[in-house]
């Protein structure tokens, strides 16, 4: 009897270690681990995917792997897809040649450039357009939006007091004006003089079109209140090739922003094996964001702002920051309450949120966050890296090897965390302003 009694214990014993030993593995298949961010990160910042610049083939591989990805986790496709690709053209038209006199001065190649939507522009009467100026006083961003709102082509003329502002809006606009949709309605023309009255012009521009395809990834778990939107986001693209360095010459972007990308897929795959949230979660990897936010521009589009109660957007948070392993700092502080929100949901554990300690660096506005945030959105961008003394920051030096993935993975845990309490609706950040964005 005793025997049987001791036979039966040890099965049960053994029944017992074998249960916990499941039960272990299941939990670890479940908890975010350094192995899968690590996984996402090397594949996307390996050489084989060249940088992954918008509109190449290497952003197209990046693309592909990560719809596999969410395949394997199991997430649901965004609302009218039939796959996690959410595909869209972008109209490409950039210049190649133009000629611009204005009071029978002509105006060279470096004091002008144009955001055109048709191929042949012709201008000689100032009376059918909108002249504006841009002063001594004046801010440059202000009257180029004024521009952009006018119904009539627009001649904007630029005080050269403003010229280093204006030689970074022709660096980027000379890459070519990108739109969804060829409007036809207002063309602008932009000259860096000291001319304040015009009494005669003639300005001829002509540009090649060209269409290009981009691709947002979108993965969704659907939570009981599928209304309520909380958007976590990255952006998987890069800025391809640069001058060579030791003969490397591919700027892998492992910490920007395959870091944040992967923090993206990690915190899906973890979430999708929870019950199901009270709030739907979204899960996006933009494309574009180093072209000027295609990306989330598109995506901005396709579903009503106000249905997203909070955007996490995740942007280089390979590298410690400087408060400490387990710290990270938020854009935008001050315009909701969502830092604050994350700061209680953490508080009693090693995690610690703070707001961006580089306000001169203007971050809020550097990312996918404040295309939502100008519509109202708590949108506000996570990160950890030391933005002003980061050496590797769009070079080709930033590469996994100069990660620290330990950090990335707590990084991760850390916001899903602080997440917890808006996923389950007992928290909700106040919207920002919109008429205190720029």
């Amino acid at each position: 009897m005793i025997q049987n009694i001791n036979i039966l214990m040890m099965k049960l014993r053994i029944l017992l270690f074998i249960v916990v030993i499941s039960g272990t593995q299941c939990m670890s298949q479940h908890e975010i681990d350094d192995q899968y961010v690590s996984h996402i990160v090397k594949t996307l910042s390996s050489d084989e995917m060249m940088g992954r610049e918008a509109f190449t083939d290497g952003a197209e591989m990046a693309a592909d792997f990560l719809a596999k990805e969410f395949e394997a986790i199991g997430v649901d496709k965004f609302t009218g897809l039939s796959s996690y690709k959410q595909q869209f053209n972008m109209f490409s038209l950039s210049k190649e040649s133009a000629s611009i006199t204005i009071n029978e001065e002509v105006i060279s190649g470096d004091h002008t450039f144009s955001v055109v939507d048709q191929i042949d522009l012709a201008w000689t009467d100032k009376e059918a357009i909108t002249i504006l100026t841009v002063g001594e006083g004046d801010r440059l961003p202000d009257v180029y939006r004024q521009a952009t709102a006018s119904e009539q082509d627009v001649l904007l003329l630029v005080h050269t007091v403003h010229k280093d502002f204006f030689a970074r809006y022709k660096n980027y606009f000379d890459r070519g004006s990108r739109k969804f949709e060829l409007d036809k309605e207002r063309d602008i023309v932009v000259v860096l003089t000291d001319v304040a009255e015009v009494n005669g012009l003639d300005v001829s521009i002509k540009s090649k079109m060209t269409t290009q395809s981009l691709t947002n990834m979108v993965g969704v778990i659907e939570g009981k209140r599928k209304d309520e939107i909380i958007l976590f986001s990255g952006h998987y693209d890069h800025i391809g090739f640069q001058k060579p360095v030791e003969g490397d010459s591919i700027a892998n972007g492992a910490n920007d922003d395959a870091s944040g990308t992967a923090a993206v897929m990690a915190l899906a795959k973890y979430f999708k094996s929870k019950k199901q949230p009270e709030r739907t979660l979204l899960f996006v990897a933009f494309a574009a964001e180093e072209m000027g936010g295609y990306g989330s521009q598109y995506f901005s589009k396709q579903l009503d702002p106000d249905k997203i109660v909070a955007m996490f957007n995740i942007e280089m948070i390979g590298k410690p920051a400087t408060d400490g392993p387990n710290s990270a700092w938020i854009t935008g502080f001050d315009k909701s309450d969502f830092g604050s929100l994350l700061q209680k949901s953490v508080e009693g554990t090693v995690y610690n949120f703070y707001a961006d300690p580089y306000p001169d660096q203007n971050l809020f506005y550097r990312s996918d966050n404040a295309t939502l945030a100008r519509l109202g959105v708590p949108a506000h961008s996570i990160s950890t890296t030391p933005i002003d003394v980061d050496k590797d920051y769009h070079q080709v030096t930033d590469e996994y090897e100069t990660l620290n993935v330990s950090h990335m993975t707590n990084t991760v845990k850390a916001i899903a965390k602080a997440a917890e309490g808006m996923i389950s609706g007992e928290l909700t950040p106040t919207r920002v302003d919109k008429s205190k964005v720029d």
